[in-house]
């Protein structure tokens, strides 16, 4: 048996996290080595006790493994080990790592720009609205995007990430062939066709319980450089996943809602304990961890242009989308708000919102916190 497959084995017996990986690997050397002690030998390890012990010493590791690997095969499924260099780098600073992580279709990798998107299952319009137009401006920024593929948010940033034309990936509280929910498959396959990945740690055929969610959270949390509570009520496990981003060090965000709202408490506890940024949109993200479209390089706080800036090439104005060129004729000599964009040019928030950020990303539109639009002065 090689290392990379008795983790694997490992991760498929319940009660064996990473804790529990490492205390036995500390033992006895390596995962294989596990599987050549005893009962009597495993259970002396700290923190296995005799019922774990037993388990793995009677597992049916080689039956087992076969038959998982082969599960994995047919659905066209990778299974990625902390042995694997495919393995996230980012995932393997968690206090509590993965032993596995079951992949299907294309994981990018995960440098700076990952932003989990997470809230509540009962999201209010207003919520669904945010989520949209927060999700577009990140894709737009070139962000992939994280999420949970559970009921409300999740939902909307996936579709609204893939409607888009952007990565997103789906991390599961349960196998990859037990996705919750079943209204999510179709949502499922569509993020694998457009370039994403659907994964989770658990084992194919793993049911998803109370008890998966939260260690879900963790992933989703663990990928993401920055995390952004659209919307969530005191209990929802968006509130887990944002403190369990805090943990490791990542920058929390939340969108503020209506005061009498219960589904925007849990955004509002989190700004009023320091815990999360307010933002009202994702170019607050940016200006927060300091490359906001005023901080590009090129233009100095405020949005006025410095010693150093880089006047947008004319050419670049030529070479833009139909839908782009639009809104840059209708911003000459103009300050126009989202709305009247929006107005004038008949398209949904989301998309226009898309546009605005490309134009923002080449330098070529600024905009100030009262979303007003308009040209950046070409500098002579």
């Amino acid at each position: 048996m090689l290392d990379r497959e008795a983790c694997i084995v490992l991760n498929m017996i319940s009660g064996v996290g990473y804790v529990k990986y490492t205390a036995l690997c500390d033992e006895f050397g390596s995962p294989a080595g596990v599987f050549r002690r005893s009962a009597r030998e495993l259970m002396h390890v700290p923190g296995i006790g005799e019922t774990l012990a037993v388990k793995i010493a009677e597992f049916d590791w080689e039956g087992e493994l076969a038959r998982e690997l082969e599960l994995a095969d047919k659905a066209g499924v990778r299974v990625i080990t902390l042995f694997d260099e495919a393995y996230p780098a980012v995932l393997r600073n968690l206090y509590d790592p993965p032993l596995c992580l079951y992949v299907r279709g294309r994981l990018p990798e995960f440098p700076e720009y990952a932003v989990a998107v997470v809230g509540s299952r009962r999201m209010s319009d207003y919520g669904a609205r945010m989520t949209r137009q927060i999700t577009a401006e990140a894709v737009a920024a070139g962000y992939t995007v994280v999420s949970g593929l559970a009921y409300g948010v999740d939902t909307v940033a996936h579709g609204m990430t893939v409607e888009q034309g952007g990565c997103t990936v789906a991390v599961l509280g349960g196998g990859l062939m037990r996705i919750h929910p079943q209204e999510n498959v179709p949502l499922a396959r569509r993020i694998v066709e457009a370039g994403g990945a659907v994964i989770s740690e658990f084992p194919m055929n793993f049911p998803v319980s109370r008890t998966s969610f939260p260690r879900r959270n963790r992933i989703v949390a663990g990928l993401a450089r920055l995390t952004i509570v659209t919307e969530a009520g005191i209990g929802s496990g968006a509130l887990i996943t944002a403190r369990l981003a805090l943990d490791n060090g990542r920058d929390v965000f939340a969108v503020p809602g209506h005061a009498d709202n219960p589904q925007a408490q849990g955004c509002h506890q989190l700004i009023k304990e320091g815990a999360a940024g307010l933002i009202e949109n994702f170019s607050d993200v940016l200006n927060a961890i300091g490359v906001g479209f005023g901080y590009l390089p090129g233009l100095a706080p405020g949005g006025e242009a410095n010693e150093d800036a880089v006047p947008y090439d004319s050419s670049s104005v030529g070479d833009l989308p139909p839908e782009a060129r639009e809104i840059w004729k209708l911003l000459d000599g103009r300050e126009l708000s989202l709305d009247f964009l929006a107005e004038e040019t008949g398209r949904e928030t989301g998309a226009l919102l898309s546009t605005l950020m490309m134009l923002e990303m080449k330098l070529l539109v600024e905009h100030g916190s009262d979303m007003v639009y308009r040209r950046i002065p070409r500098r002579p």
